[in-house]
């Protein structure tokens, strides 16, 4: 069997494996990333290691980076799905690490969400809402989307913000203004998270039995922007107001998270609504302190059209 040196010495005498590995040299020297990484590690690369690295430099420049290449996680063209390459310095030659891109972990957040939260049910045409879809045929709800606009457009991740308390009647676009701020934000590489909250209540409920109410109670207070959709249209329970509720808003207010609400109820009527528990207790102190953390995380904004329901 002939030795791997003399093999390799073979090749590199070879005109046409030259003149492939110095178009492959071409290549990788020309990529606008390599030449950043190579400029700032200049003092500790050395041509040899450059050249022992070759293969892993040729590997980086033919992957996607910062997801400009993908239109989405599913399309994603790099070797590990959902992990762009980066470039270090391991001894005496170049090497990668691949890394979650901004889309795996959104996708990761999402999926974390599904689990925890797996009976609260959110309507396709919420969850395919944009800006563009929405009719502006009425000032009802003009101003609302103009605030939506903004929101998304002024977001940045910890920096205080308010959210909206949509209220109006039923089938004005309450909810499809969430999905679209929801991917609107999406486009922005922000994941957010859209509770149904009659659905949710009933979830936390049956949470108790198998003691994971801390967890989901975790995922929902933590979530970037938190859009807590029909509330008021549960039936309210001490419990689900005191230690699920107000916990959230609680968290929330502390770390000023952007919060967002619909309702069918003005403050005026939710506060109402929430005074009265189930079993007839009437809590009117409670209930304010809910209010106030409500009123200091969003801004109310009354939606009102025709039904689009109907």
């Amino acid at each position: 069997m002939q030795n791997i040196n003399e093999t390799l010495k073979k090749l590199a005498n070879n005109q046409n494996f030259q003149a492939r590995y110095e178009a492959l040299r071409q290549q990788v020297m020309n990529d606008k990333r390599v030449k950043e990484f190579l400029e700032e590690n200049a003092e500790h690369i050395t041509r040899e290691m450059l050249d022992q690295s070759m293969t892993k430099l040729y590997e980086f420049t033919n992957q996607s980076k910062g997801c400009k290449d993908c239109k989405s996680l599913e399309a994603c063209k790099n070797m590990i799905q959902g992990y762009e390459p980066k470039l270090f310095i391991r001894g005496n030659y170049i090497d990668i690490k691949y890394d979650k891109c901004k889309k795996k972990v959104m996708h990761d957040e999402q999926q974390k969400h599904v689990r925890l939260i797996n009976s609260i049910f959110v309507p396709k045409e919420i969850l395919k809402a944009s800006f563009g879809d929405i009719e502006l045929d009425d000032q009802g709800r003009f101003k609302a989307i103009k605030m939506a606009k903004d929101f998304v457009e002024n977001y940045q991740p910890g920096r205080k913000q308010k959210g909206m308390f949509l209220h109006g009647p039923f089938g004005t676009g309450k909810s499809y203004l969430l999905g679209a701020i929801a991917n609107e934000l999406a486009q922005k590489q922000v994941s957010s998270l859209i509770v149904y909250v009659p659905e949710f209540f009933r979830e936390m409920k049956n949470a108790i039995g198998d003691h994971t109410v801390n967890d989901k109670l975790e995922a929902i207070k933590k979530a970037n922007v938190l859009m807590l959709d029909d509330i008021g249209a549960e039936t309210m329970s001490s419990w689900a107001r005191d230690e699920i509720l107000g916990t959230i808003l609680q968290f929330r207010m502390l770390e000023n998270l952007p919060t967002f609400f619909t309702s069918n109820f003005d403050l005026k009527g939710l506060e109402h609504h929430l005074t009265h528990s189930q079993r007839g207790e009437e809590e009117q102190l409670k209930a304010a302190r809910i209010m106030e953390r409500i009123k200091y995380l969003a801004d109310p904004v009354k939606v009102e059209g025709k039904n689009r329901r109907m």
